[in-house]
């Protein structure tokens, strides 16, 4: 497939289909990756060896779980990438049954800080990144959540946040802390200094989802459709060839918590969804009702959320430990 030449026309297609379903860039490459290594595996050397699916996805899904070893989700994610390709752009209904091995499926409980842990690795943020992490703790956010907020997002008056296009194409309304609202004031000021300036110089142009940009031509120079957390400069659009100012890069949220984790002693290993799943747990602390949790951090199903019942159980589904009833005059003594 590749030595014809055929390899790149059917990944542009991939991604052009991918781009009329209005799925992320992340996930464009992830798929295109994923069959990329599809054709690699089964040697593919043109189209007409794409034919008898089932049974190839088979034993690629299979070949993944036994000597890849990769988790549940990684098969997942495979196995949907490979869906898209043969129904959304090869047109080809996958009508048998794929009994693949499937890869084994761990549960893991989410790491989640306790307060005072939160606010150290808060306090040792710097700059952008830290009221970022404010968001996805005080809001409970995911970390592109976070960087694709725009300015008509954030209402501080009524202390609401509005999550666009979230997790499944899904907007939500999540609660925004009141503290933190001069700080945002003060992020909306250097903003709007940075779009003024970029529209002197003839840009201030962002993108815009859905090809609103049709339909809207200048709608993207507006200023409620500015990103919250701009990118300290302008960049080529990997989409468009458009140069225009990006939202900041995740990785540098991500970086700015690992260094303040390691400055504050941690041993636990934290990313910025750990802020999301302590926000959740806080909450359910405070008493607050598990369906409420829910709709504010966007799950389609309260199994989903109530995985944060089993973080409140400590000590072992919350049963003291029987040790704890023993006394000195019982015979424990601490080791010498």
């Amino acid at each position: 497939m590749e030595s014809q030449g055929q390899t790149p026309r059917l990944l542009e297609q991939v991604r052009s289909a991918m781009r009329l379903h209005h799925y992320s860039l992340h996930t464009e490459r992830s798929y295109v990756d994923w069959i990329k290594r599809y054709v690699q595996f089964h040697q593919m050397k043109n189209r007409d060896d794409l034919a008898d699916a089932e049974r190839k996805i088979e034993a690629y899904l299979t070949d993944l779980a036994v000597k890849g070893k990769v988790s549940a989700s990684t098969q997942n994610q495979a196995m949907n990438a490979l869906v898209f390709l043969y129904k959304r752009v090869l047109q080809v209904p996958l009508g048998g049954a794929i009994s693949a091995v499937r890869a084994g499926r761990k549960v893991n409980l989410p790491v989640v800080l306790r307060r005072p842990e939160v606010a150290k690795v808060i306090s040792l943020v710097e700059g952008v990144a830290q009221l970022v992490v404010q968001l996805l703790y005080g809001s409970g956010l995911r970390i592109m959540e976070s960087v694709r907020l725009r300015i008509k997002d954030v209402d501080l008056q009524m202390k609401q946040i509005t999550v666009r296009s979230g997790k499944g194409e899904k907007d939500r309304f999540t609660t925004l802390a009141a503290s933190i609202v001069p700080l945002l004031e003060n992020q909306l000021r250097k903003v709007k200094v940075l779009h003024t300036q970029d529209l002197a110089r003839g840009q201030g142009e962002v993108y815009l989802p859905y090809a609103l940009e049709r339909k809207y031509p200048k709608a993207g120079q507006e200023w409620g459709w500015q990103w919250l957390f701009p990118a300290r400069e302008v960049s080529t659009d990997p989409l468009t060839g458009v140069v225009r100012r990006h939202h900041v890069d995740p990785s540098v949220i991500n970086k700015a918590i690992k260094v303040a984790a390691r400055r504050a002693g941690l041993s636990k290993v934290i990313s910025a969804h750990t802020f999301r799943h302590s926000f959740a747990t806080h909450l359910l602390q405070r008493g607050t009702d598990i369906r409420t949790i829910q709709a504010l951090l966007g799950h389609r199903d309260v199994a989903t959320t109530m995985i944060y019942t089993h973080v409140l159980q400590q000590g072992g589904q919350g049963v003291p430990s029987p040790l704890d009833d023993l006394t000195v005059e019982g015979g424990t003594r601490s080791a010498e």
